[in-house]
């Protein structure tokens, strides 16, 4: 591999913050590893509006023309994918996280603008594209004229921050950590699951009033967490005894491999890209069935063998994410751009 970086440059384009702190967190630790092996020859640049009006696009095309690295490699790190089109003359790499933006309702010429600025015509400008999992890859060919040689796969890291913490497991009444409130999450089934079962459900995210409804409908225990820090996060992951994701739609599940590295079983769904990130390290479930939820929950609450041997396929599953690692495959999808 060329040891591109001694004499080129890369430039991390994120979008704003205000648009949602994903992007950041699953960067951030490689942009550090960059930072630390390679020094000043490594920035990282953050888009100016967080708005998807066409004022706000235009403005950060705009400055993404004006941050343009000429003489090394443009990384735009995901969702603001139209950012690319402001790179012009430049190597660029794009990294697709999901499709999602394709599902968000709206007016047929609301879609097309969507379909246009933040896929078809960044698609076609961009030099390399990353996607995280193996299901967004082929979403991508499946939705989109483009050669499967322009699309790599490089899976998201997990923070070393996040490593394994003893807990001895609560099977009288565990508490569940539910990640997500959104449309994909499923969580009005994971209340449905859970409805007779001692335990505290642990959920991150605003609820709906039909959630609180559902929620003192079923009696369930819980605690709602909003807007916590990375810190708070983190530490919501040690004290738990099971990570809840059964969603029903993602592009890659950070909690899967969070939640393994941590050393607690996780519940997900029997679906991609959830059983390709999660490995033989997870309970996995219907995520349309609340029986099958409801057992995958039970199972880990009674048997104690499934459950250590969950922990123990995860944590040897999670190896394959080290941001060391994770890093150096995207130092190879730069050095064939030189």
């Amino acid at each position: 591999m060329k040891e591109w970086i001694k004499d080129d440059t890369i430039t991390y384009f994120f979008r704003n913050k205000k648009a949602g702190y994903s992007m950041h967190r699953v960067f951030i630790p490689i942009v550090h590893t960059m930072w630390n092996k390679y020094g000043s020859n490594v920035c990282k640049v953050e888009a100016p509006s967080h708005r998807a009006s066409i004022a706000s696009i235009l403005r950060n095309l705009l400055w993404s023309y004006r941050h343009r690295n000429m003489y090394g490699i443009n990384h735009v790190t995901g969702d603001a994918h139209y950012l690319i089109l402001g790179l012009t003359g430049c190597k660029t790499v794009l990294t697709i996280h999901d499709m999602v933006t394709l599902r968000i309702p709206g007016n047929k010429i609301k879609r097309w603008i969507l379909r246009k600025l933040w896929f078809e015509m960044p698609l076609k400008k961009a030099d390399v594209i990353t996607c995280i999992s193996e299901k967004t890859r082929q979403e991508l060919l499946k939705e989109f004229d483009i050669s499967s040689e322009k699309i790599i796969v490089v899976h998201n890291p997990v923070d070393s921050t996040y490593r394994f913490h003893t807990k001895k497991f609560n099977t009288s009444n565990p508490r569940i950590l539910h990640i997500g409130t959104g449309w994909n999450k499923n969580l009005e089934r994971v209340i449905q699951a859970l409805h007779g079962i001692p335990c505290v459900l642990v959920i991150i995210g605003k609820l709906t009033e039909d959630n609180l409804n559902l929620l003192h409908k079923l009696q369930i225990n819980y605690e709602n967490k909003v807007g916590i820090s990375d810190e708070q996060m983190l530490q919501e992951y040690i004290d738990c005894d099971i990570v809840s994701f059964p969603s029903i739609f993602e592009g890659f599940g950070m909690p899967i491999i969070e939640g393994q590295a941590i050393g607690r079983p996780v519940v997900t769904s029997r679906l991609e890209p959830m059983m390709e990130i999660a490995g033989d390290g997870a309970s996995f479930v219907d995520p349309y069935n609340v029986g099958s939820i409801r057992q995958g929950f039970l199972e880990l609450i009674n048997n104690k063998f499934y459950r250590e041997d969950i922990v123990d396929k995860g944590l040897k599953n999670v190896e394959q994410y080290g941001v060391k690692k994770i890093t150096e495959q995207y130092c190879e999808v730069y050095s064939t751009l030189f």
